[in-house]
């Protein structure tokens, strides 16, 4: 795969590990909406899918959209930035860069954190543009954020997507984009194989071998 390609890359979970802000932001919500969370219980589901469409499943429809205003009260203010980049993910995004492919980001999280947190990592200098939804929920399903960037970037080249969560796969095959997925975020292979990825990889150092 030594072509020169326009490569989608996912966030949380492929850029970034995002786990500790996102689940202090959830207990935060939970708990002042009267619902205390269990110490031990594991929120890595909700990574990957919009955060309206996990709260509705745990809380239902009555209540989520207040847990979201709350979670983003926080995340605005501090849960950004309880985040780590992948070790290596520079160093893959810069050879990346160099061999000539171009690079964006194509995410579930609003584009306004997105772009807050990759500036912070010093992570945004690699990416042509970045794409998440509105805060009002446009364009929160991965399929139609994609469809909206093929229609968007005039000069895209061989796309492929490449994330961590079945979202990420079912979004780029659905609009005949090419598809990898990365095993070191909060997808499993059975998850990632099962929603299409046509390549799995391992490490951000793999994906510099794979794109060379």
């Amino acid at each position: 795969m030594s072509n020169k390609r326009s490569i989608f890359f996912d966030l949380d979970g492929t850029l970034t590990d995002p786990y500790d802000g996102i689940r202090r932001c959830i207990e935060y919500a939970l708990t002042e909406l009267g619902h205390p969370v269990d110490p031990d219980e594991d929120f890595r589901w909700c990574i990957g899918p919009p955060l309206m469409q996990s709260f509705e499943q745990r809380l239902g429809a009555a209540l989520a959209g207040d847990a979201l205003r709350l979670y983003r009260a926080r995340f605005s203010d501090s849960g950004w930035r309880e985040n780590t980049p992948y070790d290596g993910i520079h160093d893959a995004l810069h050879a990346l860069c160099s061999a000539g492919h171009t690079l964006f980001v194509a995410t579930s999280k609003p584009a306004v954190f997105a772009e807050r947190i990759l500036k912070h990592f010093d992570l945004a200098r690699f990416f042509q543009a970045v794409y998440g939804p509105d805060l009002d929920g446009r364009l929160g399903d991965k399929r139609d954020l994609l469809a909206h960037m093929l229609a968007t970037e005039s000069d895209l080249v061989d796309p492929v997507m490449v994330g961590d969560r079945e979202h990420d796969m079912i979004g780029a095959s659905s609009n005949g984009v090419d598809t990898v997925g990365v095993l070191y975020g909060f997808g499993t292979r059975e998850e990632l194989l099962a929603a299409g990825a046509a390549r799995l990889v391992e490490s951000p150092a793999q994906l510099r071998a794979l794109f060379g």
